[in-house]
């Protein structure tokens, strides 16, 4: 490991989030989330409007008016690059012109002026894969070739982007964990995180803090799961992860270190690639 992961922190502004369920939808509940964030260490803060899973419809107006005064009052009160969770090229380009640097979409680009916007914001992005879409349960995928396939779909989304002029260097992929995936192929997917980085020549963005394929796989309910995150996110910094998305910063900067004490007791820049 010769350079740590950037940690970027959770911020929901969702009334029903799988992991806080709105225990910070108010808005200064939410500053004070994004303080403890960044006094944990954050070295992004990443923020969302409408939760990956089925739910309520979100309009466009309402995730507006839930992220773009947040975008701004954490640009206005933190010096840290912000992110901002959406797939709606609207709602990222309000996001950019309050502060943030980055869109993270879940959706792969569904929407065909997101890449665009970004690249008139001079924006990074993140290009992620689902089998279907955001928001509709997919309960048994099927894939000819997991690994191949989400190759393929990320490749294609990485040429989308730098066709509209946004270098490769500014591409992050996420091989969308949980989404269209069985727990077995989530986990075979992060452990293959150092490959899909090596075969796209893409910085990997890694999204497991919490989710559902760990309650499954290591016998956790939601709130029961921060020792299989932060096992997650030792093995995906293992494997060259450049941003692991989480929901505790503070655990996983003690990983990160963790993982640099033991790389250089051993002489070494590296402790090796997990597979």
């Amino acid at each position: 490991m010769t350079e740590p992961p950037i940690v970027m922190g959770i911020l929901n502004r969702t009334p029903d989030s799988f992991y806080d369920a709105g225990e910070y939808w108010g808005f200064d509940d939410f500053l004070r989330k994004a303080e403890q964030l960044a006094a944990d260490g954050a070295d992004m803060l990443d923020v969302g409007g409408v939760k990956a899973g089925p739910g309520s419809e979100v309009t466009e107006d309402e995730e507006m008016e839930r992220v773009v005064p947040a975008v701004k009052a954490l640009a206005d009160r933190f010096d840290l690059p912000l992110s901002i969770d959406t797939w709606r090229a609207s709602v990222a380009d309000e996001a950019y012109k309050s502060g943030a640097v980055l869109g993270n979409d879940i959706s792969g680009f569904a929407d065909t002026e997101y890449l665009q916007v970004a690249a008139t914001h001079g924006a990074s992005v993140v290009a992620c894969h689902v089998r279907l879409a955001p928001r509709l349960a997919d309960p048994n995928p099927i894939y000819t070739d997991l690994f191949g396939d989400v190759k393929s779909y990320l490749a294609e989304r990485v040429a989308w982007a730098q066709a509209v002029g946004i270098p490769k260097s500014r591409v992050y992929v996420d091989a969308g964990l949980d989404l269209g995936k069985t727990p077995e192929m989530s986990a075979a997917l992060l452990r293959r995180s150092g490959d899909l980085g090596e075969e796209l020549g893409c910085p990997v963005l890694l999204s497991a803090s919490n989710k559902g394929f760990l309650g499954v796989l290591c016998d956790g309910e939601i709130g029961e799961r921060a020792i299989a995150s932060a096992a997650a996110h030792a093995l995906g910094t293992l494997q060259g992860c450049r941003i692991l998305r989480v929901h505790d910063v503070r655990a996983t900067k003690v990983v990160i270190e963790t993982l640099q004490r033991l790389s250089r007791a051993t002489g070494q820049n590296s402790l090796g690639k997990i597979v």
